[in-house]
């Protein structure tokens, strides 16, 4: 049957420097629907290998037991491959693609006693690149399969090259972990998000290598790899030597690296911090023997180092719990305490007309976006930088409107965007304190079409978290050797949030608070990769949600009649927003450090 030849079709848009966000169950995300945690779909064993076909089945079914049999990689796709004639598994070229998809239709489109095609329909709701890179897009696939009668069983002779992999089953079968590279400054790890697929002792190896091979290629102007010249010597195995269940329980790990040459004691806790913080985040567990050349990595640690050895470099570090929590309240910056509120020292606790305000990770320096109150056609907005309790801050730029600021994790700057498009640096002079404003290279956010309305650097400095027109973005930061920024490849992560977005903040490393105009679920959790969307509690809320401030611990929100947190480490059956002791029945703005 010539005119049933294999064809894949691509509908809808598909933005191609975008990552699109999932909803589990469902590609949009309308206002009267919820989204739904894609951490609700119970996570079995990742499966290494599949029963054979099911004798007799019929071919529509076939076809969708060969889709659910491709979630496995393992044996270039041995499992699948069961699926298919003998000449059909020859010819099948499974490395050119990966296909996630939901809402699978399988579609007769037509039959004999030996011959069949079908028609599969789906949502298109993401790509697993190399290396275990989820990059979320949203589209149509449309695709035609031939099954022929062999040896008395339907198999399938013609199919798209490519993987297509159901969601559902993808989601079941692999893990989520996170790569850790190092920030420019060297004091702090960025997380790198990877999905991947293999047996529980397989992890640590399969991290090990990919950490090897590097961050990426986004990521790769932003990070630097200490492991960019190693190679892993023998097998990853448990700390004393022995390779069974490795990563599983108890029993630690073990890495011999070559190449590594020699390195001072700095660049060795920055390598091993990547590495630890790696592993520990999969759940696998200490010591972490780190040998070069089959010596100790550092001879202080000839045992294996623990996460305490590089606890200053933790990604989920936070200055919040110590500087505490701020408000500006009736146009002013004010402390919050459990009884009450406590205008701050100084220009910031009394100016009256703050819109918004920053504080820097440490808490010494403060900005704000102030009313200027001057009439038109003069700018109705001001950004103003200084410290904590400065009597006169520096005015650093002025514009019709002038986003919340967003402080550079090593307090020398502040970035905001100035009337919709121009992304700033006010950068303060540590001595003197005089402002100087410099531009962001920000072409591709720009390209993008729409006004920024929303900017939020990462606590790492590595990201900013964007929304354009209502829609959110992640962009990564890159410093040139001369000093000058950009942000570079804005990805769309939450294509499926169904209505705009109006505030956003970093809850961790690699997860965004946002609020959407919406009645239903006005605040969800985004995956930096954009590969999962969570509702978070909607009980006590009164939306429009208009401000989200977050920490690795709490959120924090403003909506139509108070100011609202959300503790993370709360039972799941037992989180719901609390007002906020000392803002009781106010009308404010959050604001944490950082």
């Amino acid at each position: 049957m010539t005119g049933l030849a294999s064809r894949v079709r691509l509908a809808a848009t598909v933005f191609v420097t975008a990552l699109a966000v999932v909803v589990a169950g469902c590609a949009s995300l309308p206002d009267s629907s919820s989204p739904q945690a894609i951490g609700t779909i119970e996570r079995g064993a990742a499966t290494t290998s599949m029963a054979a076909p099911e004798p007799g089945r019929e071919p529509d079914l076939l076809l969708r037991d060969f889709l659910q049999a491709s979630t496995d990689p393992s044996g270039r796709h041995a499992a699948a491959r069961q699926y298919l004639t003998s000449g059909m598994s020859g010819r099948w070229d499974d490395a050119v693609s990966a296909t996630i998809v939901d809402k699978i239709d399988v579609l007769a489109q037509d039959r004999d006693s030996d011959t069949a095609a079908y028609v599969v329909r789906a949502n298109i709701v993401g790509y697993l690149e190399e290396g275990g890179v989820y990059r979320a897009d949203e589209g149509e696939l449309e695709a035609t399969f031939t099954l022929v009668r062999s040896d008395g069983e339907w198999r399938i002779d013609e199919l798209p090259a490519g993987v297509i992999m159901d969601k559902p089953r993808f989601l079941n079968s692999y893990q989520r972990r996170s790569l850790y590279f190092v920030e420019p400054r060297g004091e702090t790890v960025v997380p790198d998000p990877r999905w991947i697929y293999g047996a529980p002792e397989q992890l640590a190896g399969q991290l090990i290598d990919l950490l090897v091979d590097g961050p990426k290629s986004t990521l790769v102007p932003a990070v630097t790899n200490l492991l960019a010249d190693a190679t892993v010597l023998g097998a990853v195995t448990k700390a004393d030597g022995r390779t069974a269940q490795v990563g599983v329980g108890l029993g630690g790990v073990r890495v011999d690296f070559g190449g590594l040459g020699s390195l001072d004691t700095p660049t060795r806790e920055r390598l091993a911090a990547q590495i630890v913080w790696t592993l520990a985040g999969a759940d696998i567990s200490g010591p972490y023997v780190l040998l070069s050349d089959g010596q100790p990595l550092d001879e202080r640690y000839p045992n294996g180092w623990t996460t305490a050895d590089v606890a200053s470099m933790n990604p989920l570090a936070s200055s919040s719990a110590q500087i505490g929590l701020h408000a500006v309240l009736g146009g002013n910056l004010v402390s919050v305490s459990e009884t009450g509120v406590t205008p701050v020292q100084g220009y910031f606790g009394s100016a009256g007309n703050l819109a918004s305000a920053a504080l820097s990770q440490d808490g010494d320096l403060a900005a704000a976006v102030v009313a200027t109150a001057a009439p038109a056609p003069a700018p109705a907005s001001r950004l103003t930088v200084g410290t904590y309790h400065d009597p006169a801050p520096e005015p650093a730029v002025e514009g019709d409107t002038v986003t919340r600021p967003s402080w550079s994790p090593d307090g020398n700057s502040v970035w905001a965007v100035v009337n919709g498009t121009a992304v700033v640096r006010a950068v303060r002079e540590s001595g003197s304190g005089r402002v100087t404003v410099v531009g962001v290279e920000a072409g591709a956010v720009r390209a993008l079409g729409g006004e920024i309305s929303e900017l939020r650097l990462s606590r790492d400095g590595v990201r900013a978290a964007l929304i354009v027109d209502g829609r959110v973005y992640v962009a990564v930061v890159v410093q040139t050797p001369s000093g000058e920024f950009s942000l570079t490849g804005p990805r769309q992560v939450a294509f499926g949030l169904g209505s705009p977005a109006l505030s956003l903040d970093w809850s961790t490393p690699d997860t965004i608070v946002v609020s959407r105009s919406a009645s239903d679920n006005p605040v969800v959790q985004v995956a930096v990769d954009g590969s999962r969307l969570d509702a978070l509690p909607s009980r006590n809320l009164t939306p429009p949600v208009t401000s989200v401030e977050a920490s690795t611990s709490t959120e924090y929100i403003s909506d139509s009649r108070a100011v609202f947190q959300l503790n993370n480490g709360d039972p799941s059956g037992d989180r719901y927003w609390r007002e906020v002791p000392g803002l009781a029945g106010l009308t404010a703005t959050p604001v944490l450090p950082g």
